[in-house]
């Protein structure tokens, strides 16, 4: 059986890796702290398509 992730898969995980450095990395300790996730980071995660991984593209 073959594990290894396709192209799509790896563009994604470094879409991802990429947006955590930049966008939530610099917050993380100050949101935990608070208990608080900025509303401006899942509007750019939803932005990226971050929330509809599972769905088909036909829905």
């Amino acid at each position: 059986m073959d594990f290894a992730l396709t192209e799509e898969q790896k563009m994604i995980q470094d879409t991802a890796r990429s947006f955590a450095e930049k966008e939530i990395a610099p917050h993380v300790e100050e949101d935990e702290k608070n208990h608080f996730w900025r509303k401006e980071i899942f509007l750019k995660m939803a932005e990226l398509g971050f929330f509809g991984f599972s769905i088909d593209e036909k829905y």
